[in-house]
């Protein structure tokens, strides 16, 4: 690559705090799925049962031995939402970055359309990041590693989607709250540690590619050392540079 390309191609910082948002992130989504499913086995048959005998809108006495649980399940719930849109808005920063990190020029549309077309989401942002790699002059040899790791990710994010599309309602049915159980919360906890690895990935050879630019002529100063104070500074051969002070 010659070298004003570099410089073009190379004009934003690589998105390290981005990067850091996406670890931290997906790290509260799991945390605070694992904390519902924990509830879920705990507490939740007998809370759905408790609800159901109820009517769905318990009174009195009723009400107060079942409030305490309804609110931990819903302020559960509401954490994992959150968690999980945090996630999202942070991964998606962090990739409009990391291709603009490659490009400049990079439009933030793609992504847009790559996550929230349906159907199209099934498969684009995978090939999306597969681009990020291929756009940061990754070493020869890493392909089969980094295609291992990019399909692991993808493969488990939509097995966690599946299962918990097919167990909510089948789960609230058989008596659950939400039927997300240790399948789904395994599932996530891989998706999300693979998440972070491709992340982790683009970052570091983002970061090696800066790092390996020329360096900018501007400012540089050339290093001479100083002469002695005892030292004549007269050339050799002139007169006077062998007189002594």
């Amino acid at each position: 690559m010659a070298r004003g390309e570099i410089k073009v191609r190379y004009t934003q910082a690589v998105p390290a705090r981005a990067a850091s948002a996406v670890y931290v992130t997906l790290a509260a989504q799991v945390l605070s799925l694992g904390a519902l499913v924990i509830f879920e086995q705990s507490r939740g048959r007998e809370l759905a049962a408790r609800l159901a005998a109820f009517g769905g809108r318990p009174q009195g006495a009723d009400a107060e031995a079942v409030v305490g649980a309804v609110t931990a399940f819903a302020v559960l719930m509401m954490l994992v939402a959150g968690a999980s849109i945090a996630a999202g808005v942070a991964y998606v920063t962090w990739l409009v970055r990391a291709r603009q990190a490659n490009d400049r020029s990079a439009a933030t549309g793609p992504v847009a359309v790559a996550w929230l077309v349906p159907g199209v989401n099934l498969f684009a942002p995978a090939v999306l990041v597969d681009a990020v790699w291929r756009g940061t002059r990754p070493p020869a040899g890493g392909r089969g590693r980094w295609l291992a790791l990019l399909l692991g990710w993808w493969l488990s994010w939509l097995a966690t989607l599946a299962l918990i599309t097919i167990r909510l309602p089948l789960g609230t049915s058989e008596g659950d709250l939400t039927g997300v159980g240790a399948p789904e919360l395994a599932c996530a906890a891989l998706a999300a540690l693979l998440c972070a690895g491709t992340v982790r990935e683009l970052t570091r050879l983002q970061r090696a590619a800066r790092s390996g630019r020329p360096a900018e002529p501007a400012g540089a100063r050339t290093f001479a050392p100083h002469p002695h104070p005892h030292q004549s500074s007269t050339p050799i051969g002139q007169p006077g540079a062998l007189q002594e002070g």
